[in-house]
């Protein structure tokens, strides 16, 4: 279902149109309010008048999630503090969290933006969603519930953790609709197990799920424990929350809300602004929020942006779902890695879990040495040594065919991997680089 159809299935001509006028509005306002983007604009050499035309954005300055620390709390607030109505934050950071403070407009935006987002995959005033997302200053939570709300389905505010009450939950309200991190849907799939509930038999259908990178695989992984369909989210607390780009029922790319935040791929190496199709670091300007708006600020996420129509109808541009993060890679022996491809290639592994983590440690001789240990499902973990022997060495030698790299590979028990309620933690890296 496409909830704005106004403004997903705009012109493209016309929605650049809006997004330049936006953009120059936007700059002056930086210019005028915020003395850190003034003073980052002087140091360029450039002012809002310089800016003609979309391509002119390469002479602003990018932001950073530094620069948002730095600035913490309201050091990038570009309005009067009294129009504030409500605040959110990162998590899972070390150091000052990053700040955004949101003007009215600017949750009404938010759940513009949701209800695009939960529409798409299916979402109606008839459903009864279950938001599994944590709440509080964690924007996934609010931000499903803004979604739902505005769609008009009934709200289940569960939040995350107490997994034996979220199943109980799910059976007697008849949830039709998970929202949630991808890693704590399949730790609920494993519990309903345990606790002997067929979620077949359940009249969930669909899911939203994000915050962290997932594979297609483990889509399908979700898709087959649950019978359900489940669509990728997209979004960050820096940007606004979830909501700023969604799969539709096409599943080919996540269609970017591209009337709110620009996109750009740039190099991360060089910030050279690339073209569609070439993979790179993704970058947003926010274009029409008030409170704390941001100049190209770099998410360190990799994906590349596709412009072809979208046999959906909307003629937004959609970027390709997460390959990893510049700042999660792993750089093992010259060799680029991301957690994603080692979680794509295990669930296509027999006997596996889609539960992973891998330890990097550098020995002696000044190598790094991996060790990814893996659950195995419980049927599959026996006493027969040999076979256990040959599910390792056949998964040592996939990733040897997958990352260019020889890993040690660990097999443990099923639940061994300790389990996150959020965003799953794949990485110990012990090395002193």
């Amino acid at each position: 279902m496409i909830f704005n159809p106004e403004y997903e299935c705009m012109e493209t001509a016309v929605r650049q149109k809006l997004q330049l006028a936006n953009l120059k509005n936007l700059v002056e306002m930086l210019y005028a309010n915020v003395v850190f983007y003034r003073e980052k604009m002087d140091a360029l050499g450039v002012k809002p008048v310089d800016i003609h035309s979309l391509k002119d954005i390469e002479k602003l300055p990018f932001t950073t999630k530094d620069d948002l620390r730095l600035n913490y709390p309201h050091g990038l607030l570009a309005c009067p503090k009294d129009r504030i109505v409500e605040v959110h934050m990162s998590s899972g950071t070390t150091g000052k969290p990053v700040v955004d403070e949101y003007t009215m407009k600017d949750l009404n935006i938010w759940r513009e933006s949701m209800a695009r987002t939960m529409a798409a995959a299916g979402c109606t005033k008839d459903d009864i969603v279950q938001n599994c997302y944590g709440y509080g200053l964690f924007t996934g939570g609010p931000g499903a519930h803004y979604g739902a709300l505005t769609i008009g389905a009934e709200v289940l505010p569960m939040s995350s953790g107490n997994t034996a009450r979220q199943l109980m939950v799910m059976q007697d309200f008849g949830s039709t609709m998970l929202t949630c991190t991808p890693s704590y849907a399949l730790y609920m799939a494993e519990e309903a197990v345990d606790a002997g509930i067929d979620l077949h038999s359940l009249p969930l259908s669909k899911g939203c799920f994000g915050a962290e990178p997932w594979s297609e695989n483990m889509r399908k992984e979700i898709e087959n424990r649950y019978r359900m369909k489940a669509y990728d989210i997209y979004g960050l607390t820096e940007i606004i929350g979830p909501g700023v780009s969604f799969e539709c029922e096409a599943q080919d790319g996540l269609h970017i809300n591209e009337d709110f935040f620009y996109p750009e791929i740039i190099d991360p190496q060089t910030g050279a602004i690339l073209p569609p199709g070439e993979k790179g670091e993704l970058v947003f300007t926010t274009l029409t929020k008030e409170g704390t708006p941001l100049l190209r600020y770099r998410t360190r996420d990799i994906t590349y942006l596709m412009s072809e129509p979208c046999r959906c109808g909307r003629t937004t541009t959609r970027m390709h779902r997460l390959f990893g993060r510049t700042d999660d890679m792993l750089i093992i022996r010259g060799v680029n890695v991301f957690p994603s491809q080692i979680e794509q290639a295990l669930i296509e592994i027999e006997g596996t879990e889609p539960q992973y983590l891998i330890v990097v440690n550098r020995g002696e001789s000044h190598l790094d040495d991996v060790e990814l240990q893996v659950e195995v499902k419980r049927e599959f973990f026996s006493d027969e040594t040999r076979g256990l022997e040959e599910l390792r060495n056949r998964i040592e030698n996939v990733m040897k065919s997958k990352l260019q790299i020889g890993v040690k590979v660990k097999l443990v028990e099923p639940k061994t991997i300790e389990r996150s309620l959020g965003k799953a933690k794949r990485v110990i890296d012990n090395r002193k680089i």
